[in-house]
């Protein structure tokens, strides 16, 4: 049996079954180069994420580490910032584990930029160990939801929590959402059959987050599709339940006054 529990306090998820792997997700390092050309000086994060993955690596005892997309920021290019720090990184994190990469929207060139050491795995997803993992930009191999366990990243799901004024910093979440038949349906011209799927929150603080409660919608690729995301269960990194999705939005709406 393979279950999925997220660490405490953390925007990491440990999935455990014949092997023990941490995920980690949207880390998107060299985003910092992308802010100071926007004019903002931001030092590196990379340091402190490189630490903090170490850190809980070795603190469960994991048999590996897997970067689920986005690993790097910059499109189309690489900026001199993920070229310098992105193989270092990479290759830091094989001195304490096996390093497993699936490839995001973002990575594009990071084939490039990874030592031989860690396993890049396509877009379209990969099964290990019984869990099922994909970025969520694009539509995942069929085989994928044929796993025990299904595991996706890419929206940065977070809530507001506005106040009276709809004011409020984005808050990084977790979600647990069924599978949608019809959107299955629709992308796949047939039933894909499949358990839940658990979202996870992106690893970066500077990535900010997509405010699930917001009433702006913007488009996420396919996995809003994939999944029926109004009928998630939505957690704080605490592990607050808010409870469904669709009842957050509608509270959220009810207390700034803004319509669904």
């Amino acid at each position: 049996m393979t279950i999925a529990r997220p660490i405490p306090d953390e925007p990491l998820l440990l999935v455990e079954g014949g092997e023990r792997v941490l995920v980690a997700a949207d880390l998107h390092i060299g985003i910092e180069h992308h802010l100071w050309i926007g004019g903002a000086s931001v030092p590196s994060q990379t340091g402190k994420m490189l630490e903090g993955l170490v850190a809980r690596v070795e603190e469960v005892s994991a048999d590996r580490l897997l970067l689920l997309g986005d690993v790097k920021h910059n499109l189309p290019w690489n900026s001199f910032q993920e070229k310098s720090e992105v193989p270092a990184f990479l290759k830091s994190l094989t001195d304490f584990t096996r390093v497993e990469v699936v490839l995001g929207n973002h990575d594009v060139g990071l084939s490039d930029l990874a030592p031989q050491e860690v396993d890049v795995h396509p877009a379209t997803g990969v099964v290990i160990d019984g869990a099922g993992y994909f970025h969520g930009h694009t539509w995942p191999d069929p085989a994928v939801f044929e796993a025990e366990v299904l595991v996706a990243s890419h929206l940065h799901p977070a809530v507001r929590l506005a106040d009276r004024i709809g004011s409020g910093p984005p808050e990084r979440a977790w979600v647990r959402a069924p599978l949608s038949p019809d959107g299955l349906s629709e992308g796949y011209g047939r039933k894909i059959p499949g358990p839940e799927v658990t979202i996870v929150p992106a690893y970066n603080p500077l990535c900010g987050g997509y405010p699930l409660d917001s009433p702006s919608r913007e488009e996420r690729g396919p996995l809003p599709r994939i999944v029926r995301l109004e009928e998630g269960r939505v957690y704080l990194l605490d592990g607050t339940d808010l409870g469904r999705l669709q009842r957050v939005r509608a509270v959220q709406a009810e207390r700034t006054g803004r319509r669904r």
